[in-house]
């Protein structure tokens, strides 16, 4: 009786164990393979939404920010290594090369915004600050669309872009647009003051 007891009970347990395994292997699978989508917004502020897309696969992070007249979509391409951000009141698009002082791992960006679509109050003051020469913009060809990546060219096709340059904040910040992520890494573009 008591090993056909334990022989019920190894069979009980063994698929349990399997399955465990199978959906903590899952999970690990997920959080490497799959895209990633988070659900962001400005603590304080309801007008401001974002919804953050991470394809581990590809090294990219997608953000659609929704703020009335100072919405934005950027794209932080990993792989490439540029930044790229759609100003809907510029009417612009502004790249950036990623640099590992300012811009966060794209693991380090994942990690944030799940704290922060999981904690809703964790507020990260981190801004990188940016201009741009209003008299430089370019229409990007072929050559620097391969450099850029598709990410990017389906992001700013069609408008006028502008390289950044990192740099401190500037004594009045009120021509500068807000991009970025949310709560996360604010990039802040500026316009070059002569």
């Amino acid at each position: 009786m008591t090993n056909s007891m334990t022989a019920d009970l190894t069979e009980v347990e063994t698929p349990g164990i399997q399955a465990a395994i199978v959906a903590l292997l899952g999970v690990f699978w997920i959080q490497t393979s799959a895209a990633q989508i988070f659900y962001l917004e400005e603590p304080g502020n309801a007008l401001v939404t974002a919804t953050m897309s991470i394809d581990n696969e590809k090294y990219l992070a997608d953000v659609h920010v929704r703020a009335g007249e100072y919405s934005s979509d950027t794209i932080f391409d990993y792989w490439h290594g540029y930044v790229a951000t759609r100003v809907f009141s510029r009417n612009a698009c502004f790249i950036l090369k990623i640099e590992k002082d300012s811009i966060p791992e794209l693991r380090e960006i994942g990690r944030l915004a799940f704290e922060k679509q999981t904690l809703k109050k964790i507020y990260s003051p981190n801004n990188l600050w940016v201009q741009y020469d209003t008299g430089k913009s370019v229409f990007a060809n072929v050559k620097e669309w391969l450099i850029y990546g598709k990410a990017i060219e389906n992001l700013c096709r069609g408008l006028p872009i502008y390289k950044l340059v990192k740099t401190e904040a500037p004594l009045n910040s009120r021509a500068c647009a807000n991009a970025g992520i949310p709560s996360i890494l604010g990039i802040r573009i500026c316009p070059k003051l002569d």
